[in-house]
């Protein structure tokens, strides 16, 4: 059956059948010699059989071989879609005697004034300060740090609340961070997609060193000093700051994905060269979006620069540098900026076809207003004349 079959195939090749026929005809031998074909070990002494039968199949699976492979290479590339940022977070799993720290973005912005109002009136959360009440250091602005006053185990659970719309939570079960999230809503301006919102979430270790070196980051774990020395909390500040400034930046490149693939139809008409189907308002509008966005990474925020709190703090600033680069945020930053400078371009190409659409209709409508004034002349003249 398999040889004649095999001539079967040679006949359809030379007599140029369709490809798709024969692929399936193909197919079908290559099930029955996988149905019938013997154990591998019982067909180890035919490991070097070259009879004119199994030669010529041989040859017929080869010679469409290709062929297959690229009908299917060929359908893959046709349901090819825009590159997917792949989601990159770290959400490590918990180790015995280590610590959890998690990280949300989930708005544009806190009212931190509301927020540190409500806790007080709540009694279950305490404000902590960063310096003694006899410093003259200045406290971080921005961000409100409290602790809870119900201690369930030794290790204390510290919440921050940054302006930006960013909350980082230390030794906090899964339950608190659900309460917490529900519990900001009520504070939250321009609130995020909650699916956005967990997608993008840090979760980080932490432990503390054991003699009394400084606070350091290694094998993806933070590592703070010692548990009461002065400069703990203003280590779990820095740790803070540097993976709420990750999520955030998470949160703006989900929206700038989101964007694209919004203006991803644009960009398939300009290739087939068919007509924009997108106004110019709806085209100002998406204009608006990408410098409101573009606004917010390089002027609002401080994913460019080192914030001026660790400025005469070098031990601070050297962390709070050594976490960015873990997260990777200047990379991340280029490559926003990099992108949103294509995208500003194909705007710019968009608007300029728009407005030469437009334009030419203006033309057009003129150019009908003066033939009919010419019609309405013609008419007084022929009728004043003749």
């Amino acid at each position: 059956m398999i040889n004649s079959g095999c001539i079967f195939v040679l006949r359809c090749i030379s007599s140029n059948v369709r490809p798709q026929f024969v692929n399936k005809t193909v197919r079908c031998i290559s099930t029955t010699i996988t149905k019938y074909s013997p154990p591998p070990e019982l067909n180890k002494s035919k490991k070097n059989d070259f009879s004119p039968k199994n030669f010529g199949l041989n040859a017929v699976l080869q010679r469409f071989k290709g062929s297959i492979s690229g009908n299917i290479m060929q359908e893959s590339i046709n349901t090819l879609q825009v590159k997917k940022r792949p989601i990159k977070k770290r959400k490590q799993e918990a180790e015995a005697g280590y610590f959890g720290v998690t990280a949300y973005a989930t708005a544009d912005e806190y009212d931190l004034e509301r927020l540190a109002k409500s806790l007080r009136e709540q009694d279950l959360y305490a404000h902590q300060k960063f310096f003694p009440e006899d410093s003259n250091d200045e406290e971080p602005k921005d961000v409100l740090h409290v602790r809870a006053k119900i201690q369930v185990e030794a290790e204390p659970r510290d919440i921050y609340f940054f302006r930006e719309g960013t909350v980082v939570m230390w030794n906090c079960t899964d339950l608190e961070c659900g309460n917490i999230l529900t519990y900001l809503k009520q504070f939250e301006i321009d609130f995020y997609d909650e699916n956005v919102v967990h997608e993008e979430c840090e979760m980080m270790m932490y432990n503390y060193t054991k003699t009394d070196g400084n606070a350091f980051l290694r094998n993806n774990k933070f590592y703070l000093s010692k548990s009461g020395s002065p400069n703990n909390n203003l280590e779990r500040y820095t740790y803070s700051n540097a993976i709420s400034l990750s999520v955030k930046l998470g949160i703006w490149e989900a929206s700038l994905d989101q964007y694209i693939n919004s203006m991803e139809f644009v960009t398939e008409d300009l290739k087939k060269g068919e007509r924009i189907k997108i106004s110019r308002q709806d085209m100002l509008r998406k204009t608006g979006e990408l410098f409101a966005l573009r606004h917010l990474i390089n002027l609002s925020s401080d994913l460019l620069d080192t914030p001026d709190f660790y400025w005469d703090r070098d031990q601070l600033e050297t962390l709070y540098q050594q976490t960015c680069n873990y997260f990777s945020i200047s990379r991340r930053t280029r490559v926003m900026n990099e992108k949103l400078n294509h995208c500003v371009e194909l705007a710019e190409l968009i608007n300029s076809n728009l407005n030469d659409i437009h334009h030419v209709r203006l033309e057009w409508m003129i150019i009908i207003l003066i033939m009919v004034e010419v019609g309405f002349e013609i008419l007084h003249f022929a009728d004043r004349f003749l």
